[in-house]
């Protein structure tokens, strides 16, 4: 599920995960990086802060691009891919169970 962007500071959406009792990390990528089709044993929670990322979910079925404020949550063990845009990524990231 993606919500739609936001306009928001990286120290609001920061908060506003906090909020909602989950613990943000922030990480980055440069530009054109490439993850390979993955899982985890847990939920996450990716909040774009600047840049952009398409994830690959759905087998490759599902396209999701997001830019600054877009959220997406991916259950667990839901096999995903990203390939991060041309002005690399920075994201904070929340897991779930």
């Amino acid at each position: 599920m993606v919500k739609p962007a936001s306009h928001s500071t990286e120290s609001e959406l920061r908060e506003q995960l906090e909020r909602e009792g989950l613990h943000p990390a922030r990480w980055d990528n440069g530009p054109d990086a490439v993850y390979g089709v993955h899982d985890h044993p847990y939920g996450k929670i990716l909040v774009v802060v600047s840049g952009g990322i398409t994830f690959s979910i759905d087998g490759g079925k599902r396209a999701v691009p997001m830019r600054p404020g877009d959220r997406l949550t991916l259950p667990p063990r839901t096999p995903h891919s990203a390939v991060v845009g041309p002005d690399g990524v920075v994201c904070l990231e929340a897991h779930t169970s």
